[in-house]
Parts: structure tokens; C-alpha cells; sequence
């Protein structure tokens, strides 16, 4: 299901909570606007936390450390920082600029160090270009996954959509539920997000809820670029390890020049 719900009156859009909305995601996530000098602290007893900045500049105070972010004019800056977090760790989030961050959560009782992400940290990808006349050409740049985060039972990244383009190419499911978050280079700008046999207009501040075993693809319409935040949950027993099983009559275009 796509949807875009405005923001509310703590300037937080909530996506998808676990026990609530959207529970089969398995996944609290929501997006957290910051005024410039605005503030708030975080500590969840139960659940680990990222926290990824889209926009502007923040600094995070953690475990007695503190590190501030540099400044990310907008998400098509290749530029993620990113704060990682077990349960029981109190974090403070103080914006020097307005800002922008997502916050994903799920539950862990695990106990890790917490990790700071920065740009020269993240695993970039291209993937497509050699390929279908280099119509599925994207970057998709990687925070954490099973490689390089086991302790975690997420995995969040970012991808990088260029105009007219596809990206999450060819068609493929996994086991596990992902949530896409979608933002335009233009606020009018538009893509289509495909689960299964639905097709839905994807706009910006939109969002996507994978289901387990639906097979989800998108295009941009072009002139508009495309950029959308994705996050995995680890199924128990079952973790997301570059998982991509592709649909029987599509299967061919993944080894196609």
C-alpha cells in the first residue's frame, strides 16, 4: 500500500508502527522535522534505532560521545550520516540548521556498540548500467546489512533514481517486509511503485509497504529525479542477505546485456 500522510503536530510523519499501523512491517518508522536549534532525546528500552539525516545539519550525543553531521543541502546530496543504536541507549538529536531525519526501529535484544555512518563509511553501488540499454541504471548506497551489521535485525540504504529510469530491476521478491520513502527533486515530480499486481502513483513524501513475497519494481517519469530510503527487517531465522528471487518470466533479464 502507497501512501502520503501529512505531517502532524509534533512534525513527525508516522509510516508504519509495530502493534499499529502498517504491524506487518514489523518496523516503527517515521520521518522528524527539526526546527534550527530545535532538539529532542531518544531512549527506547526495548528497540534499536538509526537515525538518517535526509537534510540539513544535526549533532548527536550518544554514550558520551557527540559528532555533528555536515551539512546536507538535500537527500540528492550523496551524503548520508547516519547514527546506529542499541536498546538502552540514550541518544539527544540537536538541529543547527532545519532539518530533516527518518527514524527506524525494531526490536533487538542484542547489545552493540553504536555505530556513526558517514559518507566514506557507506557501501555505493551502481547497478544496471551495462544493462537493458542502461534504462535500470541507479546508485544505491548501503548504511547497514547483514555484511557488516549481524547484531542488527535491520537494514537501511538509500537509492538514487535517475529521470525515466527503473530501479529495484527485474521484478523480484524476498521473505522479508522493506518499506520504501520517497522524495522528488521537484515537489511535483512522480514515479510508480509496483507490488505485486498494484501500480500506484508515487509522489513526494510518499511511502511504500512491501509485503513478504510481493514482487515490487519502479519507474520515474522523466525530468524528475528520484531518491528513496529503504528498510529491511531481518526475519528470524531468516535474515535479508541480498535476497533477491526474481519472477520466473522475468528471471532472464538479470544476466541479459
Amino acid at each position: 500500500m502507497l501512501e502520503n500522510p501529512a505531517f502532524n503536530e509534533n512534525n513527525e510523519k508516522i509510516l508504519c508502527e509495530m502493534g499499529g499501523k502498517h504491524a506487518s512491517m514489523m518496523m516503527n518508522i517515521k520521518v522528524k522535522r527539526l526546527a534550527s536549534g530545535e532538539e529532542f532525546t531518544l531512549i527506547d528500552k526495548k528497540n534499536e534505532t538509526a537515525f538518517l539525516l535526509l537534510k540539513g545539519q544535526v549533532k548527536f550525543t550518544y554514550c558520551s560521545e557527540t559528532v555533528t553531521t555536515e551539512f546536507r543541502e538535500s537527500p540528492f546530496k550523496k551524503t548520508p550520516y547516519a547514527l546506529h543504536v542499541c536498546k538502552d541507549t540514550e541518544v539527544k538529536v540537536e538541529a543547527l540548521r532545519d532539518s530533516e531525519i527518518i527514524i527506524q526501529q525494531t526490536d533487538n535484544e542484542k547489545t552493540f556498540e553504536p555505530v556513526y555512518y558517514t559518507p566514506d563509511k557507506c557501501l555505493y553501488q551502481e547497478f544496471g548500467q551495462s544493462q537493458w540499454g542502461g534504462t535500470g541504471q541507479r546508485t544505491c548506497a548501503t548504511m547497514f546489512d547483514l555484511s557488516n551489521a549481524p547484531y542488527s535485525n535491520m537494514v537501511l540504504g538509500e537509492v538514487f533514481h535517475n529521470p525515466g529510469k527503473w530501479s529495484s530491476y527485474p521484478p523480484h521478491h524476498h521473505p522479508q517486509p522493506e518499506v520504501y520513502y520517497y522524495q522528488f527533486d521537484y515537489p511535483q515530480g512522480f514515479g510508480a511503485a509496483f507490488m505485486g499486481d498494484d501500480v500506484q502513483k508515487c509522489t513526494d513524501g510518499s511511502f511504500l509497504c512491501i509485503e513478504p513475497h510481493n514482487a515490487h519494481q519502479q519507474v520515474c517519469a522523466p525530468g524528475y529525479t528520484m531518491y528513496y530510503v529503504w528498510m529491511i527487517r531481518h526475519i528470524d531465522g531468516d535474515p535479508w542477505d541480498k535476497t533477491r528471487i526474481y519472477e520466473k518470466e522475468h528471471e532472464w533479464l538479470a544476466n541479459a546485456d
